[in-house]
């Protein structure tokens, strides 16, 4: 009796443990991560025109006393293509978005922008991720609201959803 306690014991501790990280995940006591950007001024970066007719970003383009979002996508990235309704959406209401380019290269970034729409004021090109470094950008997509002196006011971490858009309108003072 007391060897089949010891045999099960092994079995119901690894089944209690999973059970606990199960409940952790599934409701954690804080969904927000805290940015350690927002409040600073924009890091200095720069990215190259990647699309005809289409201006490449600086650090330098957000000192003109407009604030704008910055949004660091990736045409190999699925969830960029599922949050494109909603930067269309962001756009129509009157939203600069300037866009980064991470770890892509100018024929799948076209593929990607016919397929799901150009959002874009600029799209500048960052194909070894210098940029998206410099901003402590995790993955993609990834958004950054900067108001017009060059500093960070808010940073989304992934996709911008249906509930997301009045919250950032306001940030850049549009009236949704």
């Amino acid at each position: 009796m007391n060897r089949k306690v010891l045999l099960w014991a092994p079995f119901v501790l690894v089944v209690a443990l999973f059970g606990a990280f199960f409940v952790g995940l599934r409701n954690p006591d804080d969904r927000v991560i805290a940015s350690q950007m927002v409040g600073k001024p924009l890091p200095e970066f720069s990215a190259a025109a990647v699309m005809p007719g289409q201006p490449g970003t600086a650090s330098s383009d957000y000192r003109d006393g407009k604030p704008r979002m910055i949004n660091i996508f990736a045409s190999w990235c699925v969830p960029c293509a599922a949050e494109a309704p909603m930067l269309a959406q962001l756009k129509a209401a009157g939203a600069q978005i300037d866009g980064i380019a991470v770890h892509d290269a100018p024929e799948p970034l076209a593929k990607f922008l016919a397929q799901n729409g150009n959002p874009f004021s600029r799209i500048g090109l960052d194909p070894e991720g210098r940029a998206q470094i410099a901003f402590g950008s995790a993955g993609v997509p990834e958004t950054f609201v900067v108001d017009g002196q060059g500093k960070i006011i808010y940073q989304h971490i992934g996709i911008v959803e249906p509930k997301d858009v009045p919250m950032l309108l306001n940030l850049l003072g549009i009236k949704p």
